[in-house]
């Protein structure tokens, strides 16, 4: 049966195209915007000889600026508060899933050289996947269509590209990496079944679960920068390791585990070839900018996850490290994507200026970090202690866990409030799009900084 083909009114097509011309304009004019943001430096220093220079004194940033901003953001900072607390609780599974993993990682040398890789590259990829559509939504481009030359096809199919390409490369770099520092591992092929089928199976829920929440996002009217990057991040951490700990049982297995990872290797290849011949623009210039960027991540953290196999019997001794350890990295991450994101926004949008000093804007934007990382990492501290007591787990004590995690929470803060900013001014002066930069960056570089705070404090405070 065929059904009448349904007409179009005159007032119809008129609504229509004027939709379409509405959107190109809103197009055309952001561009215009981002472009004489960018160009505002070079316009400066091509026309400094020619000006003379007039000394003009700033309006110093007084504390109860940052309380009247945060008052005036008092809504952003309550759907952050709300993230982070779920993100900083909902990850102790996570580290009781590493605490009970201890035996399979004395089975499997090497396994922790590829466990925050993989759950950082999780979040690096739809912790940006989330920026983006978070930016679209704020600049009026985002529609819940899957139409092949829209912006959440796009940017869905290249999540997909990367998934699989940074998959390959994660393998191949932890066992690269494991043999340059001398460390016993496991082959080759155990780190690619492992490494594909655990990003397989998480990114297919990450991937539903961020598409789900910018179009709540778009529905309610969320500021998506604050809610996203949390959330995601928390699943990524949340799903990544029981998927990786699942694949485990496909390693070690003679011939079985060689030809799953032949059958990995060539997805992995084909998805690589793929990203360099896509013909959808918005997905072309995603994987072209991001594939150099999360690799270093990649390799930051699996750099990250050997300095930890070199101190693995401490952390073995007091198993409530390792139930600390996800969700303080989590929320490191997640702190500094939530800065970036709000900065990337502010940047497309030309709220503010691409300087090497921070403008007043910027440093308040930075400055809602500060609430969140005391709250959040506090949380984690106490929380970590009373769960791994509560299975039996041991622990250097309460006040010391709490101890640890805020002080290492505290060198984390700063250090994702200078690489949030930093990140997103470089790319967006060099012409890059900061979404496709900033989360990767961040949560990668926060692993790191973030397990050597940890380890660091642990050693100054004498825990043993």
């Amino acid at each position: 049966m065929r059904w009448p083909a349904r007409t179009q009114t005159p007032d119809r097509e008129r609504l229509r195209a004027e939709r379409r011309r509405r959107r190109i304009e809103r197009t055309r004019q952001i561009s215009r915007v981002s472009v004489q943001v960018a160009r505002v430096p070079a316009r400066a220093a091509r026309t400094a000889a020619r000006v003379p220079v007039v000394a003009v004194k700033r309006p110093a940033l007084a504390l109860r600026d940052v309380f009247a901003y945060w008052r005036a953001e008092r809504v952003t900072l309550r759907q952050g508060m709300i993230a982070l607390s779920v993100s900083a609780v909902g990850n102790l599974p996570t580290g009781l899933a590493l605490g009970f993993m201890a035996n399979r990682l004395e089975a499997l040398p090497g396994l922790f050289i590829l466990i925050p890789a993989a759950i950082g590259m999780r979040g690096a990829i739809f912790g940006a996947l989330g920026s983006r559509l978070g930016t679209s939504i704020h600049a009026g481009l985002f529609r819940f269509s899957f139409e092949r030359r829209g912006v959440l096809y796009q940017n869905v199919y290249a999540a997909t590209l990367l998934t699989f390409t940074t998959s390959l490369f994660l393998a191949a770099a932890a066992r690269a990496v494991s043999a340059a520092t001398g460390l016993e591992s496991i082959s080759v092929w155990d780190f690619m079944v492992i490494s594909v089928l655990g990003a397989l199976a998480s990114s297919a829920f990450i991937l539903v679960l961020t598409v789900l929440l910018a179009r709540e996002g778009y529905r309610r009217e969320w500021d998506l920068d604050s809610v996203a990057a949390p959330l995601i991040t928390f699943m990524g951490d949340l799903i990544t390791l029981p998927a990786l700990f699942a694949a485990t049982y496909v390693a070690a297995a003679g011939n079985v585990t060689l030809l799953v990872g032949i059958a990995c290797a060539a997805v992995c290849v084909w998805c690589l070839v793929q990203t360099f011949r896509t013909d959808l623009p918005t997905a072309r210039r995603i994987l072209r900018e991001s594939v150099l960027v999360l690799a270093l991540t990649g390799l930051v953290n699996i750099f990250a996850g050997t300095l930890v196999e070199h101190r693995l019997e401490r952390f073995q001794s007091l198993p409530a490290l390792l139930v600390l350890m996800p969700p303080f990295l989590e929320n490191a991450g997640a702190l500094g994507g939530i800065v970036s994101s709000r900065l990337a926004s502010r940047l497309h949008l030309g709220s503010i200026r691409p300087r090497l000093i921070p403008e007043r804007l910027a440093a308040l934007e930075i400055s809602l970090a500060g609430p969140w990382a005391i709250l959040n990492f506090g949380l984690t501290g106490l929380t970590s202690h009373y769960v791994a007591v509560a299975l039996g787990f041991a622990s250097p004590g309460v006040f010391e866990m709490i101890g640890i995690a805020l002080l290492a929470g505290l060198l984390c803060t700063v250090g994702a409030a200078i690489m949030s900013y930093a990140t997103a001014v470089a790319t967006f002066r060099f012409g890059l799009d900061p979404d496709n930069h900033g989360i990767p960056m961040i949560t990668s570089s926060m692993d790191l900084v973030g397990v050597v705070s940890v380890i660091g404090v642990v050693v100054f405070l004498g825990i043993r």
